[in-house]
């Protein structure tokens, strides 16, 4: 009976599931080749409160492709105010792992003479990977931590840089 009881015992203990303790195989090590992708793009900030760019020539060239393909182009001669617009240089890092439709974040910087993107949106924006390809398009709003203030006499006060800002997934990948 003792016999027959171990060996029941037995054959539960080796038939019972155990516990498995799965792990990723990205995790266990690392692949050559996979790695993040920087994207770089240009852009224009619009909807700036006067704190834009100065007249610049390629600024008001982007303007006038940007109400081209908006419907709506400018005469000839006509030129867009550009007070509340800046063009920026938009980056990014594409994780390795990346899917078409998840969405990354974005930095935005000024590149011209603009004094604050705050309160600006940033227009539909492709992002090109080394190889020039469009890897991602970037739009939306931009949150700016940096602050500038001046007074009446001239004197000026800034924290932090208000030509700088970030879009939390501001960016969808189009493709990996």
């Amino acid at each position: 009976m003792r016999l027959f009881l171990a060996l029941c015992l037995f054959a539960l203990a080796t038939l019972a599931p155990a516990t498995a303790m799965a792990e990723r195989v990205r995790d266990l090590g690392t692949f050559q080749g996979l790695r993040s992708n920087q994207l770089t793009g240009y852009g224009v900030v619009v909807g700036l409160q006067g704190t834009g760019d100065d007249n610049l020539e390629y600024l008001t060239e982007a303007m006038k492709g940007v109400s081209g393909r908006l419907g709506m182009p400018l005469p000839p001669g006509v030129s867009p105010g550009l007070k509340n617009s800046a063009a920026v240089i938009v980056t990014a890092e594409l994780p390795a792992f990346a899917k078409p439709g998840q969405r990354i974040d974005i930095t935005v910087s000024t590149m011209g003479k603009a004094k604050s993107l705050r309160g600006g949106a940033l227009i539909l924006t492709p992002l090109y990977g080394a190889d020039g390809q469009v890897y991602a398009m970037a739009q939306g709003n931009i949150a700016v931590g940096g602050l500038g203030v001046s007074g009446r006499d001239g004197s000026q006060l800034s924290v932090n840089i208000a030509t700088v800002g970030r879009i939390a997934d501001g960016a969808s990948v189009e493709r990996a």
